[in-house]
């Protein structure tokens, strides 16, 4: 399957969390004795990172696609992967952005790699993420009690903007990037390119519903490695093979057999099927 860098934006939730479960038992409870920028300028995306030194890391929590450690002195540690960044305790070869030192236990220290340098790790008084609008006004998590689709129609109600778009924008829901938007909408029989608030009250529950399917079933193969993203223990995701739309231009629909068409929306890559996926305007 052809993908080309800066096509997709990877990680997304199944990625995040899937780190997230690998950071987990390596780093809660340690302390981080330093926290060091490293080939990265003075930036937003860095902002106060030196201040997590000293402190303890209390858990590591997930909202969306943005890691959270909370710290021992009333501070959040905030880690977005972006594009291309990789958390590992092997230092890499090049691209190394951030270095934490860690007290005692196995592997020392955490190094942050990432070639396009859309990352973050920035450190903010916990839960203050007025410097993070993506943040701040997410909508609910997918796999939580909290997102049902008595919810998810209310949300949907207020965009008149493509679905799709719409939930790239993470309001209605948290943690849907490129790829799985456009696999949640072909199960779901649901046109990217459809009004959010024109998708049907009969799809509004097969919609949601798709997104929990895909997202649950991503984190349970280890995400998707298209290009570079990795486990913390260097791993590669195995979903690839789960796609039935993302990447697969004028190949069969493997539900109807029709092509599935590529587009450019919201300058993102975006498949379905024309067929399977008609459109409401």
């Amino acid at each position: 399957m052809p993908f080309t860098r800066g096509e997709f934006t990877i990680p997304e939730l199944p990625e995040v969390e899937t780190v997230r479960r690998e950071l987990e038992p390596w780093l809660v409870g340690r302390t981080i004795l330093q926290a060091e920028r490293v080939e990265a300028p003075p930036s937003p995306k860095y902002a106060s990172l030196e201040r997590a030194a000293g402190q303890r890391i209390g858990a590591v929590n997930r909202r969306g696609k943005f890691l959270l450690l909370p710290l021992s002195l009333g501070d959040e540690l905030v880690v977005h992967l972006g594009m291309t960044g990789v958390v590992s305790p092997d230092p890499p070869e090049a691209h190394l952005r951030v270095k934490l030192t860690l007290d005692h236990g196995p592997d020392p220290t955490l190094y942050f790699c990432d070639v396009r340098r859309f990352g973050r790790f920035l450190v903010v008084p916990a839960g203050d993420y007025r410097s993070l609008p993506t943040l701040h006004g997410m909508g609910p998590e997918p796999l939580c009690d909290t997102f049902t689709a008595a919810g998810f129609a209310q949300a949907l109600k207020r965009s008149g903007t493509p679905i799709k778009s719409y939930l790239l924008s993470q309001k209605p829901v948290a943690g849907v990037g490129n790829i799985y938007a456009d696999e949640a909408l072909w199960r779901a029989g649901v046109s990217p390119l459809t009004p959010a608030n024109r998708v049907s009250v009969c799809k509004v529950g097969p919609l949601c519903d798709a997104v929990r399917e895909v997202l649950a079933a991503s984190i349970e193969a280890q995400g998707t490695t298209l290009n570079d993203y990795r486990t913390v223990s260097g791993g590669v995701g195995s979903y690839l093979k789960g796609l039935n739309v993302y990447g697969h231009a004028d190949e069969p629909c493997p539900r109807c057999g029709r092509a599935i068409c590529k587009v450019r929306l919201s300058s993102r890559s975006t498949y379905f099927c024309p067929r399977c996926q008609p459109a409401r305007t």
